[in-house]
This record gives structure tokens, C-alpha cells and sequence, in this order.
């Protein structure tokens, strides 16, 4: 398989879909489309986990009701699997919780047409200083 020379556009338009769904908890139960069922893998905060239905049942788990979320940048990049390599540099505030900066990659891997979301790691930019 080649490289996907519409690497920025996918990479931008997923980005797109994928926080308009997650910021909307009425929606975030659909991004279970977006994971395989054996294949995906998270890190939520240094915390692994593999398939659909685990990661999906931590994010059903988390418990802010509202969220507010400020995209800074979106990086992509073409890999030879024809899959695009996406990492995400942002601000997100939920609840009444101070804002913190957070980074995001994901690795879309091909299927078809379309993509799923093999590899996900999220983390919150919090740094201990003690």
C-alpha cells in the first residue's frame, strides 16, 4: 500500500468528527464505531487498554458533564500503511475544573474505504513540580 497524499485532510476532518462526538455525551457512546473490537489500543493517562469495549467503558466512565475544548494545533502525517499519524496539541476545560493543556496521537489504520483508530493516547499537560 502507498503513502495517502489526503494525509492533512483526514487527519483534519477526523480530529473534527472525533471531539465533536466525545464533547457531546449523548454522542460519545457512538465513538465505539471508531475502534476495532481487538485491535485498537488506548493510554488514557498512562493507564493501557485494548479493544473497543474497554476503551469505550472508560470513556463512558469519566464523569464531567460538559466540556470546553480549544484545538492550538493538529499535526499529521502519511505512514506507508496507507494510515494517517495524527497528534493533537490543545486546552480543555471540563466541569468547573481549571483548564489544562493536553496532547493527543492517534494512528488511523485503514479498512476498506475508511479508517478505525488502532492506536490512542491521551494525556493532560499537568506537571508536578513538587
Amino acid at each position: 500500500m502507498a503513502l495517502n497524499l489526503q494525509y492533512e485532510a483526514i487527519g483534519k476532518g477526523f480530529v473534527q468528527q472525533y471531539y465533536a462526538m466525545f464533547d457531546d455525551p449523548a454522542q460519545r457512546p457512538s465513538l465505539a464505531n471508531m475502534y476495532n473490537i481487538e485491535s485498537s489500543f488506548m493510554t488514557f493517562e498512562g493507564v493501557q487498554l485494548q479493544g473497543s469495549v474497554k476503551i469505550m467503558e472508560k470513556l463512558t466512565s469519566l464523569s464531567f458533564q460538559k466540556i470546553n475544548r480549544i484545538i492550538t494545533a493538529v499535526d499529521s502525517q502519511p505512514m506507508f500503511d496507507g494510515g494517517v499519524l495524527i497528534n493533537v496539541l490543545g486546552r480543555l476545560q471540563s466541569d468547573e475544573d481549571p483548564p489544562h493543556a493536553f496532547s493527543q496521537t492517534f494512528v488511523l489504520k485503514p479498512l476498506g474505504n475508511s479508517f478505525f483508530v488502532q492506536h490512542d493516547i491521551f494525556r493532560l499537560g499537568i506537571h508536578n513540580t513538587a
